[in-house]
């Protein structure tokens, strides 16, 4: 992988990590297309780390209050929607890995993300025009581990950890602005979780001799990359998710969906 390749896939990250259109899915179909033969768990969490910092710098109140008084209600809802995808990643790590060598779900995930995004935006605005929606006071331990269940079930690439967990809030009737915050915060122990998963391995793997093509500076032309973009991305889908609808993500990943399955059974010309 080159610098140019891994600035593309940075963009691609930056935008598509917390817009509910799976950013794993993306790079996962752009590496496939540019031919890029690395390990897709480790350049997209390399990646993932520099959306990480766009997360810090946006929601930094919000951070900043947790670091404070660390001993809260969010901080709890955070650790409970966490285990969910612990235990996953944990019990499934061969399987999950292979899932995204092979990238033969991808299709079927994109359009797993559509069916999620259209459900959650029917019961949001059914919820607002019964006048059900909770705040965050409303918000309780069940509501949090709903939400972590379903960033354990965005795990496969095509199925979006952001959709997924923004869908888990609002079927729970949780305020729209409270979904986005609540999946962007919980966005931060799972890229580190899966940050030192994937350095384990690669330590492992170094120990052994195995060695990496994709260079230093395309790493980090890509993480700062993704960095400035997602930085855009976040404060974007705030507004977006406050003011606007899912079903424009939804057709687009419909569409992806249907392009990409296309391609896997008929043309093959990519998979």
């Amino acid at each position: 992988m080159n610098i140019f390749e891994a600035i593309i896939l940075g963009i691609v990250q930056g935008l598509t990590e917390f817009l509910p259109v799976s950013s794993s899915g993306h790079l996962v179909l752009l590496q496939r297309v540019f031919n890029i033969n690395e390990p897709s768990l480790f350049f997209d969490t390399m990646l993932h780390l520099g959306t990480l910092t766009a997360v810090f710098v946006v929601l930094w109140k919000d951070i900043w209050e947790i670091i404070k008084n660390p001993i809260q209600k969010l901080t709890l809802f955070i650790i409970i929607a966490t285990l969910p995808a612990v235990i996953a990643a944990l019990t499934f790590k061969d399987a999950i890995e292979e899932i995204f060598v092979s990238a033969k779900f991808l299709g079927i995930c994109f359009l797993i993300t559509t069916a999620l995004l259209v459900t959650a935006e029917i019961l949001s605005k059914r919820a607002k025009k019964a006048g059900s929606l909770k705040e965050a006071k409303d918000m309780n331990w069940i509501h949090a581990l709903i939400i972590g269940v379903m960033q354990a079930f965005a795990i496969p690439p095509g199925v979006s950890r952001s959709g997924a967990t923004i869908s888990g809030a609002l079927f729970c009737k949780l305020d729209r602005d409270l979904a986005a915050r609540f999946s962007f915060l919980m966005s931060i122990p799972a890229i580190l979780g899966a940050v030192v998963l994937q350095s384990k391995d690669l330590i492992q793997n170094n120990s052994s001799g195995v060695e990496y093509s994709i260079s230093a500076a395309a790493v980090i032309a890509g993480s700062i990359t993704s960095a400035i973009v997602g930085f855009f991305a976040v404060k974007f889908m705030l507004k977006i998710i406050k003011e606007k609808s899912l079903y424009g993500f939804a057709i687009y990943t419909g569409i992806l969906g249907i392009f990409v399955l296309f391609d896997q059974i008929v043309t093959r010309f990519v998979f």
